[in-house]
């Protein structure tokens, strides 16, 4: 028997105990959730009858529609990562910026962008880039740890570009819109591909042996040859980006009909380069099965973990912890995204995503934050998940294709730079949300002592009936 003012506490602390010792998060939040029940149960904070409400939320996460998004999106990605865009694209604006001292790391930051704009999964860019580029800048003398660092750099951008999983899974977890959120980090991608080719620029001004450029008998005359290569990859990628996020942003279909469109565009894109097998489909299914698997089992364990914790006031003891944390909204924005890169080192984007948001949005809304850029703050920060250590998945993804003369040490050392550019990013989004919510639609304001509601008069039932009206004789009403 524990007093109610310490379950919530003890709960909060098991699951960080539960995180930290490596268990498989699903099974471990459902097991703590449903463990801290029969507690509660016989502890008297609330009735059995609580427990009821289990079976219709997990009903409530199969059949979400919004969800269905997600396979979509990783059957696109998957075919699009082994279908050739990347290559032409690579290829044709490598040669582009050939000529200049890290001319490589430009196009493979750019690349990445486009890519993230069209398939949505951090795998698929990373693998894709690393197969390509890391070979030909082991060949042209870059430095290790800058190529093994720009090319996981260049994957994780595909987070906060639309159309990113991690916005549709924040924003079924904010209860916002996925097109506001895909608005909402518009501005923020931008943003963070500027500051990665800014440092790949001053990189290149200070130290132009760490990136050298293409040696001449490498590049392709400036000229329509150079151009054709571009557009060959660019325009197919412009028509997709179109069906999955124009659809989105015109209104005209959503998230799940434009994740199902680009599924069957990136099927078309490689049936065109012939690269349309029944391996490439099946290899593709196989990886959106596993990975769909995983986020469902996922929000089902967060799902009894989050119910079990409100029962026990956990709401009440999280507000009244950090909405009184000095410096108001700033106080406690700083803290939450301290906590969320510290989480980064142990849990990816969807166990932070599923666990952490909805126990935090409540208390962002009270205290005036605007939903959708916090769900773009926090995206732009779980993005760190994937660079550092120990469980950095760009890392782990880059040291499986990497040949066997790059060293783990220069993978993981590589990407400290990009990390802090991560975490810049972070601060620039607290200091200038605008960067957000400039580019959402303007709600319209209403003032409220100006409304004016206007009954038609009643009828006093003092008042006699007038007679009917009794035509003469001989007359009939037409």
């Amino acid at each position: 028997m524990i007093p109610l003012e310490l379950a919530a506490p003890l709960m909060f602390a098991g699951l960080v105990v539960v995180m930290l010792l490596g268990y498989p998060v699903a099974f471990s939040l459902g097991a703590l959730g449903l463990g801290f029940a029969f507690i509660a149960v016989e502890s008297g904070f609330f009735p059995p009858q609580f427990m009821n409400s289990l079976p219709l939320r997990v009903f409530g996460i199969v059949s979400n529609d919004l969800l269905l998004a997600i396979p979509f999106f990783t059957f696109m990605g998957a075919i699009l990562e082994r279908c050739g865009l990347a290559e032409d694209l690579l290829e044709g604006t490598g040669q582009l910026f050939g000529p200049v001292p890290g001319g490589l790391a430009f196009a493979v930051i750019i690349v990445g962008a486009i890519l993230g704009a069209i398939t949505g999964t951090v795998a698929a860019s990373v693998i894709a880039m690393g197969m390509i580029s890391l070979p030909i800048m082991m060949r042209y003398g870059y430095d290790m740890r800058l190529a093994t660092g720009v090319i996981a750099a260049s994957g994780t951008i595909t987070q906060v570009i639309p159309p990113s999983l991690v916005l549709v899974v924040l924003a079924d977890q904010l209860g916002r819109s996925v097109g506001d959120m895909y608005k909402g980090a518009i501005g923020p991608s931008i943003m963070q591909t500027l500051l990665f080719l800014a440092f790949i620029a001053c990189v290149a001004i200070v130290r132009p042996k760490l990136m050298p450029a293409i040696p001449k008998d490498a590049r392709l005359p400036l000229g329509w040859k150079v151009v054709s290569k571009v557009l060959m990859g660019m325009i197919p990628s412009v028509i997709l980006i179109f069906l999955v996020l124009g659809t989105i942003f015109m209104g005209v279909a959503t998230p799940t009909e434009a994740g199902a469109m680009g599924a069957v565009g990136a099927m078309a894109i490689a049936a065109v380069h012939r690269r349309l097998t029944w391996p490439l489909i099946w290899q593709g299914m196989e990886s959106t099965m596993r990975i769909t698997a995983m986020v469902i089992f996922i929000l089902i364990g967060a799902s009894i973990f989050t119910l079990v914790f409100q029962g026990v006031d956990g709401g009440k003891w999280l507000e009244h912890l950090l909405s009184g944390m000095p410096g108001g909204a700033v106080g406690f924005l700083i803290f939450v995204n301290l906590f969320v890169f510290f989480l980064a080192f142990f849990l990816d984007f969807f166990e932070i995503a599923f666990i952490l948001v909805p126990l935090l949005a409540p208390i962002a809304a009270k205290l005036g934050i605007d939903l959708v850029w916090f769900g773009v703050l926090l995206c732009v920060n779980m993005q760190t998940s994937f660079m550092h250590p120990p469980f950095g998945f760009a890392l782990f993804y880059l040291r499986g294709i990497a040949p066997k003369e790059v060293r783990s040490s220069d993978i993981y050392l590589g990407a400290i730079p990009w990390v802090l550019l991560q975490i810049a990013m972070v601060a620039i989004l607290i200091f200038w949300p605008g960067l957000v919510t400039s580019w959402l639609d303007a709600e319209e304001k209403i003032d409220i002592d100006k409304v004016r509601i206007e009954m038609p008069a009643a009828p006093d039932p003092f008042d006699e009936p007038s007679p009917p009206v009794v035509p003469p004789a001989g007359e009939t009403s037409k």
